[in-house]
């Protein structure tokens, strides 16, 4: 037992009368003195003191909910503390059987004594019991004690350096911590309590602030929003002193808007940060740092502090927190309730960062992470991403799928019905957002459901209600708009709706092919890893069989996802070679040839899937797929010559290996984009020929070994191409397409022999040469690897970005390659993946904007 009666140690129930006459309660009706504030509670306390007992509050924001509060407090009783609404608070309080239930008339606390002794054993420093955010309904509390209570106020009145003349408008639920934390820090100092239970979208809670001369208000995300949305910023608010925000990070550009227009209007914006198990708040940020530094949380309040511990395979670690205010631990069920104090520190399990002057910033949280076909999916960068684009977006997820709400009308305020009609293209605009998205993640397009809402599911604290958002993934796998209505698609099979999406189609005939659908070897790597989900193992033909053969397929496939799945050999290989170009130019191994085997998998592509059709349609098709590497090409190498010494123009309009010196510099580095460009030109020109296409048709296999033959010629220098310094690579580009004509294992081993005999000496260097004839025998006779299923997202990824990698790669690695070759690579590799993701989502982008002008 402690020797003294820890909640007369409250001085915000116990010392209210100190205060004597000042205002403690403004209501649009009445003002309560401090002096009859105590009265009325006393009155409670005195009917509640004959035995210490479990009260529960269904708490309000009204008087009769606060005196019962306090009421209950200073007569010794833990509080557990739960919401007016039915449904979850009904199933916390019949897990815990309170013995004393308190409700509210509004201006009186109406009492209900179930027991005239408590029939749990209590412990003697617990004081209250809070929910934690996102946990509504379940039985796991917050257990804080009286000292909890109290340090925490002080900390906070501290920070705030909140006087007796302030006056603090109620505009957060009593139940959550951080609207019951703004009551105690306030009747801590003898300020005033504007209590109301008004939205800020009402007039007339502006209407009662101005007219009791409130200074401060607290704030979560949500509400600036619906500040924005009332006019907020033009409001005339003389007695406005400071507005604090906490409950979940406020975007740093809406920080530093309220920042400086709290500089011009005379407040002052805090931005804070906290959680229920540690009584409301941990941290603030000194309003004057807010605009020079609106991504950080700030420094701990007075009396707590911070350290960072290593997470396992993140970049960033945990930020721990200690303090006398941190909780006493996790009630589970009543008898938790003797316990004492189980924790001395709180692992937050928000991922931060402390900058050198001091501050720290949470960059993401541990649990908001999902993981989709082996990849790490920050939620938060999602919502982040999402907004980017305009959509006002909540994202949850488990480690099968990423579900996301995405909010119809986000300029209205809420519970207005200022947005009645529906918009008529909301299915299609969310599959277009979970393409795009998916794109942009590196993930499949199944593992992304894109929900449209009329408005983004809370909780009554006002934060996003995540459990809400992830049972939206629970009515759909993906959309599927209803078959026969006019302008809509029909119903798809999971096979034709991995076509669809990835190949932009609304129409699937049954007997296409994905060549015949326009494919190329860009969407062939997401579309394959996508195949091999649902088919369970992709036949090595997949890319010619017709539609309905693979949909069958897919009906035949076992359930259950396997370890270990097959990967196209391609897929493989592509993404392997820019992993080992980026680690030999950073020097983090030396393993180079990695190029040259790229030249040869770009002549087997083209063999797949630039071949079909008649002459217009592959000469379109093969334009096509040009085009999808010249203009990134162009437009980062471009970026680059502005950028740096290093380029030429020549460089931009890919003619350096025609025109650049003959000496090697820095202008050689993209030789193989423009070698590759010009190999290809060379193939459309000879096929746009009706001879030679004729010729291609009726020998597909001998064709290429004729092209091959012409590429020795410089190859072993009987031929000057009069292409400088890139050593010719037509003969393993023409080799590559022989290895995709290849239908027999006698030409397989036709092409085989080729190689061995060709490729050796090529470079003088066994260790290439081995490389180069190493991957052109995979290529030949292994049509897929065995990969386990957790890395053919990844591997997708640094194959479908490859090119973009080849490109971004030479800009970054140099930067880096100082402090950590690897710390190099892995930068390369992740900068041209976001450069892939940007070049694939710009044009969607852009045709979506003309398309909405158009209408």
């Amino acid at each position: 037992m402690v020797t003294e009666q820890a909640f007369d140690l409250l001085p915000f129930t116990a010392a209210l009368d100190a205060h004597g006459d000042r205002p403690a309660v403004m209501t649009d009706e009445q003002v309560l003195t401090y002096r009859e504030l105590s009265d009325r509670v006393e009155d409670v306390a005195a009917r509640l003191r004959s035995a210490r007992r479990l009260v529960a509050l269904r708490a309000g924001n009204d008087l009769g909910s606060l005196v019962g509060y306090l009421g209950a407090l200073r007569a010794g009783s833990p509080v557990l503390l739960v919401s007016t609404e039915s449904g979850s608070s009904d199933s916390v309080m019949a897990a815990y059987d309170p013995d004393v239930i308190l409700g509210s008339d509004g201006s009186d606390p109406v009492i209900e004594e179930l027991r005239a002794e408590s029939r749990h054993e209590l412990h003697p420093e617990l004081a209250l019991l809070l929910t934690t955010s996102g946990s509504t309904g379940s039985p796991k509390l917050v257990r804080l004690s009286y000292r909890n209570l109290r340090s925490n106020a002080y900390s906070i009145a501290e920070a705030l350096q909140i006087t007796p003349d302030d006056r603090a408008a109620t505009t957060l639920p009593m139940h959550y911590c951080y609207g019951l934390s703004v009551v105690h820090s306030h009747l801590l100092r003898g300020a005033a309590l504007v209590l109301t239970d008004l939205s800020v979208v009402d007039p007339c809670f502006w209407d009662l602030f101005r007219a009791r001369r409130a200074t401060t208000f607290a704030a979560v995300p949500f509400t600036f929003e619906l500040l924005d949305r009332v006019g907020f910023a033009d409001m005339d608010l003389p007695h406005l002193r400071y507005v604090t925000q906490a409950g979940g990070r406020l975007a740093p550009e809406a920080v530093r808007r309220n920042a400086e227009l709290g500089r011009r209007r005379g407040w002052d914006l805090v931005v804070m940060y906290g959680q229920t198990e540690a009584t409301a708040r941990m941290a603030y940020l000194p309003p004057h740092l807010a605009a020079a530094h609106p991504e950080v949380i700030g420094i701990p309040v007075p009396g707590g502090d911070f350290r960072i511990d290593p997470v396992p395979d993140l970049p960033a670690g945990e930020l721990v927190y200690t303090g006398p205010n941190v909780m006493m631990g996790y009630a589970l069920e009543p008898g938790d309730l003797a316990q004492g104090h189980t924790l001395s520190e709180l692992r937050t399990g928000d991922l931060a960062r402390r900058h050198p002057d001091g501050l720290y910033e949470i960059v993401g949280r541990r649990s908001r992470f999902a993981k989709i076909v082996g990849l790490r999916i920050d939620l938060g960068q999602v919502e982040k991403l999402l907004a980017q684009d305009g959509m006002k977006a909540a994202a949850a997820g488990s480690d099968e799928r990423i579900v996301v709400a995405v909010e119809d009308c986000p300029d209205a305020v809420a519970g207005a019905d200022l947005c009645p009609d529906p918009d008529p293209d909301a299915d299609q605009n969310s599959d277009a957002a979970a393409r795009s998205l998916a794109q942009r993640l590196g993930v499949p397009r199944g593992a992304v459901d894109v929900h449209s809402v009329p408005e983004l599911p809370r909780l009554t604290n006002g934060k996003t209600d995540y459990g809400a958002v992830l049972a939206l993934g629970g009515a759909r796998s993906a959309p599927e708009p209803a078959s026969g209505s006019e302008g809509e698609a029909p119903r798809m099979d999971p096979v034709r709706r991995i076509f669809a999406e990835e190949l932009g189609l609304r129409e699937i005939d049954d007997e296409s092919s994905f060549v015949d659908l326009g494919g190329d070897s860009l969407s062939y790597v997401a579309v394959s890893v996508r195949l091999e989900q649902a088919l369970g193992q992709v036949p090595p033909d997949w890319h010619v069989l017709p539609v309905e053969r693979l949909a069958a397929l897919a009906d035949e496939a076992p359930s259950g996802r396997k370890w270990l799945g097959a990967l196209d050999t391609s897929i493989v290989l592509r993404a392997l070679a820019i992993v080992l170009i980026v680690g030999t130019h950073a020097k983090l191994f030396d393993l180079p040839g990695a190029a040259h085997v790229l030249m040869a998998v770009a002549g087997f592509n083209f063999a797949r899937f630039q071949l079909s059709g008649d002459r217009a349609e592959r000469l379109t098709r093969q334009l096509r797929s040009i085009g999808r590497i010249v203009v990134p090409s162009v437009a980062f190498i471009a970026v680059a010559y502005l950028l740096t010494d290093a380029y030429s123009p020549a460089n931009i309009v890919l003619l350096n290996a025609l025109v650049g010196p003959e000496t090697w510099t820095t202008e050689w580095h993209f030789w193989f984009i423009e070698v590759l460009v010009y190999v290809l030109l060379v193939m459309v020109a000879l096929l746009a020929v009706p001879w030679a296409d004729r010729v291609e048709r009726r020998a597909p296999f001998t064709f290429p070994l004729v092209l091959f033959g012409i590429g020795l010629l410089p190859r072993f220098g009987l031929l000057d191409p009069g292409v400088p310094h890139t050593l010719p690579v037509l003969w393993l580009f023409a080799l590559g397409w022989a290895i995709g004509r290849a239908d027999t294992p006698v030409r397989r081993l036709a092409v085989s022999v080729l190689a061995v005999l060709t490729v050796p000496g090529f470079f003088g260097e066994p260790a290439r040469d081995g490389m180069i004839v190493v991957g052109i025998l995979l290529l030949t006779w292994v049509r897929a690897v065995p990969v386990p299923t957790g890395l053919h997202g990844v591997l997708g990824l640094l194959a479908g970005a490859s090119l973009h990698i080849y490109l971004v790669h030479w800009l970054v690695y140099p930067q880096l390659v100082g402090i950590h070759p690897a710390l190099a690579v892995v930068a390369s590799l992740a900068a041209g993946v976001g450069y892939w993701a940007l070049t694939a989502h710009l044009p969607r982008t852009c045709r979506q904007w003309i398309t909405a002008k158009g209408r």
